[in-house]
Order: C-alpha cells, then sequence, then structure tokens
C-alpha cells in the first residue's frame, strides 16, 4: 500500500505520535508511508524510520488555505496513493474537498481519526465524513455519533491508541545520573510526595482546581509537591495558574518543568499521577495509560476516556469528576504505598494499535 498521513504539523502531542507510529508500522510492514505537514520537530524522527515528509502546510486556519485544495488535487493525482488518512479538522477540510473533486474510480479511500471531542459545528462535522472513520475510544465514537447523526456507525471503528510496554516497563528505574542531574536541579523535591501532572497548560485540563486541591492537602500532607510537565504556548493562562499560586501563598508546592522528554523517569520518580479533566473530555488519555505501564498509580476524575483506561487498568483510581474531597482521601491512603503492592494491569498496546489501522487499510484498500 501507498499511504498519505495529513496533520498541521509535527510536534510534539498525541496526534503527532500517533502518526510517526502508524507511519513506522507501515514502512515495518513493506509498505510506502508519507506524511504531510507544516514541518516541525519529529520530522527528523519520521524520515529516521523510513517515511516521507512533505511539507504543506494545510492547518493554518484562514480562508486562504483554501487555494491549497487544487493543487492538492493535483499532488493526489500525481502520487495515486491507496489510502489518504487526515487527523484534524483543517487539514481534513482541504483533504476532502480535494479527493471530491477526483475521479471516485481511482482516488484513494478517504478515512480519518477522531482524536478529539471538538466543539459542535459544521467546522468538527469533517472528521465523521470519512469512507472509514477511527475514533480513538469508546468516549470519542459515543461523542461523535451522539453529536453528529449523519454518520453512519457502521464505518465507525474504535482503535484505541496504544503504548510501547518496552518503551514504559513495569518497575522502571531511571539511572543514577538522570537523578543525580534532576536532583541537582531541583533539590526542592528530596523527601517528597511527588505528585505529576502532565498535559498541556490549559483551562480544561484543572490547573485551577489542582492549586486548589493542594490548598486543602497542604495541611494533612505537608511534604506533597506537584510536577507539572507542560506549556503554555501563549503564556496567558499559566499566567492565571501562577496568580492563583501565589495568591494562596503555594510557590513551594509547585514546580513547573515545561515540555519534557524524559516521561519516564518523571512517572517513576512520582508517588502518584492527577488527572483532573473535568469540561472538556480527553478523547484518550495517553499519560494515563503510560503512567500506569510503569507501575505508578493514576487518581483521576471518571470524565472522558480517562475514566475508560482508568476503568480498565486501575479502577480504584477513579473519582467522581469535580469531589476534590475524594481525590484528597485518594492521595492521604497512598502516602507511604509501595507501589510494587498496587493492583495496576496493563493494556491498550501499541502493537494492536498499528495491526488494527493497517487491516482497517487494508480493507479500505
Amino acid at each position: 500500500m501507498k499511504v498519505v498521513q495529513v496533520l498541521p504539523a509535527l510536534e510534539l502531542g498525541g496526534v503527532e505520535r500517533g502518526t510517526l507510529e502508524v507511519a513506522e508500522g507501515l514502512v515495518k510492514a513493506g509498505h510506502e508511508s508519507i506524511v504531510v505537514s507544516a514541518g516541525g520537530r519529529l520530522v527528523n524522527a519520521l524520515e529516521a524510520a523510513g517515511s516521507q515528509h512533505v511539507q504543506w502546510d494545510l492547518g493554518r486556519k484562514s480562508l486562504r488555505t483554501f487555494l491549497q485544495v487544487r493543487p492538492f488535487r493535483r499532488w493526489l493525482e500525481q502520487q495515486q496513493p491507496d489510502i489518504v488518512h487526515v487527523r484534524s479538522r483543517m487539514p481534513a477540510w482541504i483533504v476532502w474537498l480535494a479527493w471530491r473533486g477526483m475521479n471516485p474510480e481511482t482516488r484513494p479511500r478517504f478515512i480519518t481519526t477522531l482524536h478529539g471531542m471538538h466543539s459542535v459545528n459544521r467546522y468538527s462535522a469533517i472528521m465523521g465524513k470519512g469512507e472509514r472513520v477511527i475514533a480513538v475510544s469508546e468516549t470519542a465514537k459515543r461523542y461523535l455519533l451522539d453529536n453528529f447523526p449523519e454518520v453512519d456507525p457502521a464505518k465507525v471503528t474504535v482503535i484505541h491508541r496504544g503504548i510501547d510496554p518496552d518503551e514504559f516497563p513495569r518497575g522502571f528505574q531511571p539511572s543514577t545520573d538522570w537523578l543525580q542531574d534532576f536532583e541537582s536541579r531541583h533539590p526542592q523535591l528530596r523527601d517528597k510526595f511527588l505528585i505529576c501532572f502532565p498535559g498541556r497548560i490549559t483551562r480544561w485540563k484543572g490547573h485551577l482546581e489542582l492549586v486548589e486541591l493542594i490548598d486543602q492537602l497542604k495541611t494533612e500532607l505537608p511534604n506533597v509537591h506537584v510536577l507539572v510537565v507542560g506549556s503554555d504556548p501563549k503564556g496567558a493562562f499559566l499566567a492565571e495558574v501562577e496568580a492563583a499560586i501565589q495568591a494562596r501563598a503555594l510557590k513551594d508546592f509547585f514546580t513547573f518543568l515545561g515540555t519534557r522528554s524524559d516521561m519516564k523517569e518523571l512517572y517513576a520518580i512520582s508517588d502518584v499521577m492527577l488527572s483532573l479533566t473535568s469540561t472538556t473530555a480527553e478523547a484518550f488519555g495517553r499519560t494515563v495509560v503510560e503512567c500506569l505501564s510503569i507501575g505508578t498509580p493514576v487518581v483521576g476524575y471518571a470524565h472522558g476516556a480517562v475514566s475508560e483506561t482508568l476503568s480498565a487498568l486501575y479502577p480504584e483510581g477513579l473519582v467522581k469528576t469535580g469531589d476534590q474531597h475524594a481525590v484528597v482521601g485518594k492521595l492521604l491512603a497512598l502516602q507511604g504505598v509501595d507501589k510494587k503492592s498496587l493492583h495496576i494491569e496493563t493494556g491498550f498496546f501499541l502493537d494492536d494499535m498499528i495491526s488494527k489501522t493497517l487491516s482497517l487499510y487494508q480493507d479500505g484498500k
């Protein structure tokens, strides 16, 4: 097969990682893999794994981007791929409009993947227009079918995102060099009960709720400390979070680490991870699965796909959405507990995701 995947850019993120993983799976299986994006830090990794990258910005939210419809149609006609697979709304519109104008007898199969629960409107409806639609969780499938009744349920397939258990092995411990370097940079973390809080710093991830939670917890668990992993490209919401921390005199309880590539190590040194998403639901929640694979418990609101993954792997970590008192109770119960004594399942594997995706491609072809 010749497969073209299209997304806005190849920076860090779940969509980007899923694209690279499928691309590598295609190459390993002997297929031809092309990725179209505006570029980014993951291009080198993509090409090193055997895929071709075509730099083409189809993700810019501008009317001018629609001028790319005809050039992209010509490019598809030249390339003659078997599959064109889109993973984001703006590129999906451009590709769909280009694809719709091609000869139905010779054009590629058009596949979409719903990676997130977008606002419900005509713009988002494009993600249900694939001849086959992949939903990254049962939660994502329900969102799609509940909000876009024109989508045929028969063409929607759930393929959970997956992680490589060899990349996040149970009981993993960081190297001595990594520990020494990290401790020298962050001496304030020594002998602390560490909470890992990963994710883009955005309002719907629950950072302000996290501040309120630590304000409640600090008396009963005075050695608690939060590792906030992620960034806010615009900085405005980060400033709001920092102001909330300052207003409650909680500065000593937080360390902001920014975007990191050493998540495996951060999961391993943490006592627990928190997921406090309570408004916009996670479509999958990869960090939850990664952390549990290492063997570090996750406490999270039973909201969106986090409920789905925690129910399957560590149901003890589930808390009713918005119940901060219950979260505090879970954290206090984990104080001093040997992580090895916890019953945490493994699941949602990368190999399953790739094999199911390639099977869907073959069916579509």
